[in-house]
């Protein structure tokens, strides 16, 4: 709204009165539009980076069925996985062996949280270089090709050894 003071002439002073009053919201709002309702929203998870269009996906890394920010990806489907480098396939496909039907592997986008090369699980039963991405001790290890694991991702041994020393703790790691 104009001030006392203000000596409002013209059709342009009057339509921004007229929006502001009616509309009930700042004149910024109005005039300035969504990049500057960007530019003053608060500052939050995610701040200072670019982020990809509503609706839309980060690309693909071609062949697989993961983006480029994976560093590993599973595909439970084809019991296959790879090691992604800037978007790019550094390793694979690999032959994996997911969890049984009663303890599957969990699906969903994760990140490596610790590495153990001679692990053995609760159960007294070797992990040798198990590399852990999700809660539960569900990691990348060395393991049966031919038997499901109990929610772990099994791997032969050179690609288990592979996978212990390109992955490092914070990489994200896509169960498809």
């Amino acid at each position: 709204m104009l001030g006392r003071h203000s000596k409002a002439t013209g059709r342009r002073s009057r339509r921004i009165t007229a929006l502001t009053v009616g509309a009930g919201v700042g004149l910024g709002t109005l005039l300035l539009g969504p990049a500057a309702q960007a530019a003053t929203a608060p500052a939050g998870p995610g701040a200072g980076t670019s982020a990809a269009p509503a609706g839309s996906d980060p690309a693909l890394v071609a062949g697989t069925p993961c983006t480029v920010t994976a560093k590993a990806c599973v595909d439970l489907a084809t019991r296959q996985s790879w090691l992604i480098a800037d978007g790019k396939i550094l390793g694979g496909p690999v032959p994996i062996m997911p969890g049984a039907p009663d303890q599957p592997t969990p699906v969903g986008t994760f990140t490596v949280q610790w590495k153990d090369p001679h692990h053995v699980n609760t159960q007294g039963q070797p992990m040798p270089y198990s590399t852990f991405f999700a809660d539960g001790g569900v990691a990348f290890h060395e393991g049966s090709l031919q038997r499901y694991s109990e929610g772990c991702v099994h791997l032969s041994h050179d690609d288990a050894v592979h996978y212990y020393d390109v992955l490092q703790v914070g990489d994200e790691v896509q169960v498809h």
